[in-house]
């Protein structure tokens, strides 16, 4: 069965599969409108990144959490990833799920993200969807793209 683990010191293996999406990121989307975060801005105080572990030990998944300056309680979802092999077997679910808990957990009463409005993106926007969130202004410092959709739910 997949594991679920903080990830403080973000091991290498790890720092390749976020690499992978950064590239994917800017394969998809205009440099202005990319907001995936590199190794060193997760790995700035008070972010939180989740690993998840195939029963083979390879990274399946990440998630990360920040926190939004200025606003006690509001936590943004960043990293969001599932390996492009893993894809469609509910593992962006049980991440999702997992980020979730831990974010409720923590103490926060409101999760947001940004995602692009480009087709790519379809799938994390209905899984986001299904989840409780709902599509709404820029929050923090973003501003408004037409390559972004922002959405925010309760938690």
């Amino acid at each position: 069965m997949p594991a679920i683990a903080l990830d403080a010191s973000i091991a290498d293996d790890v720092v390749a599969f976020l690499d992978e999406h950064l590239a994917d990121m800017r394969s998809v989307s205009p440099p202005e409108s990319v907001h995936a975060l590199d190794v060193a801005a997760l790995r700035a105080e008070g972010m939180r990144l989740w690993v998840l572990r195939g029963d083979d030990g390879s990274v399946a998944g990440t998630v990360a959490l920040a926190p939004i300056a200025g606003e006690p309680g509001h936590v943004e979802l960043k990293s969001m990833r599932v390996a492009g092999a893993s894809r469609g077997g509910g593992l962006g679910r049980l991440l999702l799920d997992h980020v979730l808990a831990e974010a409720a957990a923590g103490g926060a009463t409101r999760m947001s993200l940004e995602t692009g409005a480009e087709p790519y993106f379809a799938p994390a926007r209905a899984l986001y969807l299904r989840s409780g969130f709902a599509v709404c202004e820029p929050f923090g410092s973003y501003a408004l793209d037409p390559c972004s959709l922002f959405m925010t739910r309760a938690i």
